[in-house]
């Protein structure tokens, strides 16, 4: 199983991040797409879970502030500000979050926590980023995409 795992798109979704979407089998949001253009482009390209950011607007009423999907035998919690996750997350393997502009992937808890950075408008001088899995048998493997800065700022 292939993910695309996104945040802070801002309303931007870039040529590089729309290649790396063709035949993933799932892609997971956490929050601010800023417009309803972006969920539903995104839709085209496969099942999207998502979750709202502090960005949200009235279109976005019915997105909830966090959630939790398995796939591929990976249970995942979406949020958007990693402060806002619930204090104790049980059988839960990824937590992604989003908010701060900047990749971060680190084990703790027990958990793998991952924020795939922004792919939207470049903010604050943090790298383009996202990232895509790729689950087998229940186990996960996580790669960065970076994007380079040319292009819409």
């Amino acid at each position: 199983m292939k993910l695309a795992i996104l945040s802070d798109t801002h309303g931007l979704l870039r040529p590089e991040v729309l290649a790396r979407l063709e035949g993933v089998d799932a892609i997971l949001h956490a929050g601010d797409f800023h417009t309803q253009a972006v969920a539903d482009q995104l839709q085209t390209y496969a099942p999207l879970y998502a979750v709202r950011g502090n960005n949200a607007r009235e279109w976005a009423a019915s997105i909830p502030y966090s959630r939790t999907v398995t796939l591929g035998g990976v249970t995942f919690y979406l949020v958007h500000n990693q402060r806002d996750a619930a204090e104790r997350l049980l059988d839960v393997d990824v937590v992604i979050y989003g908010h701060t502009h900047k990749y971060a992937c680190a084990g703790r808890d027990g958990m793998l926590w991952l924020n795939p950075g922004s792919c939207g408008r470049r903010r604050f001088g943090h790298e383009i980023t996202f990232a895509m899995m790729e689950i087998k048998n229940g186990s996960f493997q996580v790669e960065k995409v970076t994007i380079s800065p040319d292009g819409p700022a």
